[in-house]
């Protein structure tokens, strides 16, 4: 760093203002200074000089927490300040494009940045910051959504965007403690439960008018709880369980007996005066040297097999491309206090805001022309997570039932298929993906236990949900072939061990779901499969064709099944339908033009059942633009709808 600019930066930071120990005194240009800053940020160079002068210097522990928790009446103060500390808490994996750098320059500032970042969470683990955000954004969410102007609009993002970048900081390696230990994670989790900030979360989550802002619920909510195991959270008690109690005397007994064995060996190392090299040597029988000497060795041996010649060999290292990957990082145990809190969060979200933001959340991902990759991931965690804690919790399909359908293992059967091709073509973010496929696979995993627990439900309907997906998912080969196909792809190189755990784990619950529905019903699965087109032999014998009696009108034809057909909306008895093929390689929704056709040639063929009863399963299935009516759809209007397909023009007869 030049002289120049850090005494130029030096002298701007003391332009904020002084501490006397009980107050924070303001000085006049505090707002300007503030506003410097983040100019300097945003023109900082490849060596991210300002960023590292900031950190070193600690100026967020020192002075911005200090103006942000005692002058936060002072709005455009705190709007620039909030500003300038996003900036500083960003992360630094994304400030990099994604990439650790290679270049030892470049990877240690970026090694610094991370450090400084870490020492920022520390810092905020202060509940006094999080009572001050917690006020501003209250104020802001009692207010309507349509009163609240574009700046307010503005605030609230920056505030979710703050909370984020607290909660994606990765923990040092003192922070990396045994379970049942408080990290500083936790504190920060513990902050944000005593202050409120939770409550307000729940409150956007929960609201419809708040939509707008779901996306960036669902990433902070996969923050909070990346670390949890959603079966232990689920089953959290206000005492610790036999298991767990198992689990930590296992543990402390591993330790002693490790710290024991250490004791010993460091005692029979110095109880002899004399040195190791100087303790006699030894015969190996029936073993020649390279010579026609017997093999000497300097250690009594009880077993030939213990005897290595390759002990004291230099083992070469591998090359960075054939390192097998390392997995990911592992889930911990909360204190009991931070995992009671997160279970009454999990089972509040549950009740309130996981269908709604689940999905929104799709909309926006299928909606988009190119979806965020990092959206995908939070989504398929989310689904994974909360329906593993449903289960173990109080299983209630109706709390996850917009994620508990044949539309969502296609979903999550295509991001598997993408995340795979990403593995393949972007070479220079192989872990990145191979994590995003690994999170794919958990959440694919999840969908087919939870089936599993539908099967064992007492509530009729529930059991044959599960049955009508299972079929689908038995029938058609894209699902069926997933798991088969990702076995067949594995490699060490790209995907970690424990993705072959998990692989490995989902492919014999599949097989365990499939043994059981054939025995189940007494029969083998019927499968899919692609129909050729037969070409028609033609006849070279005339036929004598005869004279067609002139078609009739439309109007004709409406007329004659337009008394019945009201009969049939209002009294008839309507027969379950199923609305889309799946023998067909067409996705379900593009088989919504083909419904229409079908409504169609069954009201003109006077099946008038049969049409009352597709159109109303296409509503539910394609509930879009009222394509087949409205929800709730009263029978005239319902009447007009058939009238107008009658009558269109599909391009058939």
């Amino acid at each position: 760093m030049s002289d120049y600019l850090s005494t130029e930066l030096a002298a701007t930071c003391a332009a904020l203002g002084y501490y006397d120990g009980s107050k924070y005194h303001l000085d006049k240009h505090c707002l300007d200074v503030i506003k410097d800053l983040i100019k300097y940020l945003r023109r900082d160079d490849d060596s991210h000089i300002v960023r590292q002068f900031l950190g070193q210097t600690k100026l967020l522990q020192t002075d911005l927490i200090k103006i942000f928790i005692e002058h936060f009446d002072k709005l455009e103060l705190w709007d620039a300040l909030l500003r300038l500390i996003i900036n500083l808490t960003s992360p630094v994996l994304i400030i990099y494009n994604e990439q650790i750098p290679t270049d030892k320059m470049q990877r240690s500032i970026y090694e610094k940045l991370v450090s400084y970042t870490q020492a920022y969470k520390v810092a905020l683990t202060d509940d006094h910051i999080w009572t001050a955000l917690s006020y501003r954004l209250s104020k802001i969410l009692k207010e309507d959504n349509i009163e609240r102007g574009e700046e307010k609009e503005m605030i609230l993002e920056r505030i979710l965007v703050f909370i984020r970048n607290v909660l994606q900081i990765p923990p040092d390696e003192n922070e990396k403690r045994v379970d049942n230990d408080v990290t500083i994670h936790d504190e920060v989790l513990f902050a944000l439960n005593a202050s409120g900030v939770v409550d307000l979360l729940l409150f956007i989550a929960s609201n419809r008018n708040e939509q707008d802002y779901h996306l960036q619920i669902l990433e902070i909510v996969s923050l909070m709880l990346c670390d949890q195991n959603a079966s232990q959270l689920a089953t959290s008690g206000l005492q610790r369980n036999i298991t767990e109690k198992e689990k930590d005397e296992s543990r402390l007994l591993t330790a002693r007996l490790r710290e024991k064995q250490e004791k010993m060996e460091r005692v029979r190392k110095y109880a002899s005066a004399r040195h190791s090299h100087f303790g006699g040597t030894y015969v190996v029988q029936n073993m020649k040297a390279i010579g026609e000497n017997q093999l000497l060795c300097h250690k009594p041996y009880q077993k030939i097999e213990a005897l290595n010649f390759s002990q004291d060999k230099k083992k070469m290292a591998k090359p960075k491309n054939k390192r097998a990957m390392s997995d990911p990082r592992c889930e911990r145990t909360s204190t009991l206090s931070v995992r009671l809190a997160l279970k009454e969060f999990c089972v509040e979200y549950l009740n309130a805001a996981y269908n709604p933001v689940m999905k929104y959340a799709r909309s926006c991902i299928i909606g988009a022309a190119h979806a965020n990759p990092f959206d995908i991931t939070c989504y398929l965690w989310a689904l994974r997570f909360f329906m593993e804690f449903n289960r173990h919790y109080k299983f209630e399909v109706k709390y996850v039932s917009e994620t508990i359908s044949t539309e969502t293992f296609h979903f999550v059967q295509r991001q598997m298929e993408y995340f795979y091709e990403m593995i393949t073509t972007d070479k220079k973010k192989i872990p990145v993906w191979s994590r995003r496929l690994h999170v794919a696979l958990k959440a694919y995993q999840e969908l087919l236990c939870t089936l599993m627990a539908m099967d064992q439900s007492t509530d009729h309907g529930v059991r044959e949900s599960s049955k009508v997906i299972k079929s689908n998912v038995f029938y058609v080969p894209e699902y069926r072939e997933t798991i088969l196909s990702q076995l067949l792809c594995f490699d060490e190189l790209k995907m970690s061990r424990q993705y072959l755990v998990d692989l490995t784990t989902t492919a014999h619950i599949f097989l365990k779901m499939l043994s059981n529905y054939c025995d189940k019903n007494k029969r083998s699965v019927l499968v899919q499969k692609v129909k050729r087109k037969q070409h028609k032999r033609t006849n070279k014998k005339k036929t004598v064709q005869k004279e067609k009696p002139p078609p009739r009108s439309l109007e004709e034809r409406w007329d004659e099944i337009s008394h019945e057909l009201s009969l049939v909306i209002s009294q008839g008895t309507i027969p379950e339908v199923v609305p889309f093929d799946a023998t067909l390689d067409v996705p379900i929704d593009d088989q919504k033009v083909d419904a229409i056709k079908k409504i169609q040639k069954l009201l003109k063929s006077k099946l008038l059942e049969q049409a009352v009863g597709l159109i109303r399963a296409s509503r539910e299935v394609w509930p879009e633009n009222d394509s087949f009516g409205r929800p709730n759809i009263p029978p005239e209007e319902e009447f007009l709808a058939l009238r107008e397909i009658f009558f269109a023009d599909l391009g058939g007869k």
